[in-house]
């Protein structure tokens, strides 16, 4: 659940912005900072404060993989490593097109696939009172889906503009300020997944998040954009993205976290937004 649904409906705004950006041709680099940033921000910002939520609210060190099987413990594994191979990846060729836009949708909808065909969905009716609910939870969803694609066309055109005006380049604006306002959905559903004690779900999130971030909304990215993207303009993003990817892995096979671990990743954010400012003069 939280590695498809509940990541993918948190993953809207990161979409919205995607495609809008592509389509504008010269907000490319804001749509692929957005992309690279909020990885950055699932797993230093978000996961770091649900970390720090967890081991405060116990004294002694948290199972960071609590009751989940094999299988979940494999997808959040697989999911990491999607996140990091394919950016780098794509570093090493040295660009991006709509060729490789197609097989990551690919490699998204064939995995998507996989894990619906292992899953045994429970069946379970709904009583009458829930659908009688049923038009008034579709128009909310409708709304908030309107809402979110007006807000992402005003990110990216906002975006795109402070850019130019202090002179600070659009990817890393992307990566930065329009990446942590499109991940506060993932802030929202992962410390209220924490504060309820459903550690698992909140790892989902951020993991499947992250997953859903490199193959769907960056291949989409590069298909509905026409140019052929330079790969080295985004290096540092994606080498920083590996690091923070590195440091989550080592987290997990641990099994056990304390506060210092909710630290490391809070500070290596901290460090993130200082390396992408420090360097520019407004």
């Amino acid at each position: 659940m939280g590695f498809i649904l509940v990541a993918f409906s948190t993953s809207l705004p990161e979409l919205c912005v995607a495609i809008i950006a592509a389509i504008q041709q010269e907000s490319i680099g804001v749509a692929i900072g957005n992309v690279l940033g909020s990885n950055i921000v699932n797993i230093c910002l978000i996961l770091g404060i649900c970390l720090l939520i967890m081991t405060l609210k116990s004294s002694n060190n948290v199972k960071i993989l609590p009751s989940m099987a094999k299988e979940e413990i494999g997808n959040l594994y697989f999911g990491l490593f999607v996140a990091s191979i394919i950016p780098l990846t794509l570093l090493y060729i040295g660009y991006a097109s709509q060729f490789i836009g197609i097989v990551l949708i690919g490699i998204f909808v064939f995995y998507v696939y996989q894990l619906s065909r292992i899953r045994a969905v429970k069946e379970e009716s709904a009583s009458g009172e829930e659908r009688q609910r049923m038009s008034r939870y579709t128009f909310l969803t409708l709304l908030g889906a309107a809402g979110v694609v007006i807000s992402a066309y005003f990110i990216v055109d906002s975006a795109s503009y402070i850019a130019g005006i202090i002179g600070i380049p659009p990817v890393v604006i992307g990566a930065t300020i329009v990446a942590l306002g499109t991940s506060l959905p993932e802030l929202a559903t992962s410390v209220n997944s924490v504060q309820r004690r459903h550690l698992d779900l909140a790892l989902g999130n951020i993991v499947g998040s992250c997953f859903i971030n490199i193959t769907c909304i960056l291949g989409v990215t590069l298909i509905a954009s026409t140019l052929r993207v330079n790969m080295s303009a985004f290096s540092n993003l994606v080498m920083f993205s590996l690091i923070t990817n590195l440091f989550f892995w080592y987290f997990l096979s641990s099994e056990r976290i304390s506060w210092r671990e909710g630290a490391v990743l809070l500070f290596m954010y901290f460090v993130f937004l200082v390396t992408s400012f420090g360097g520019y003069r407004v």
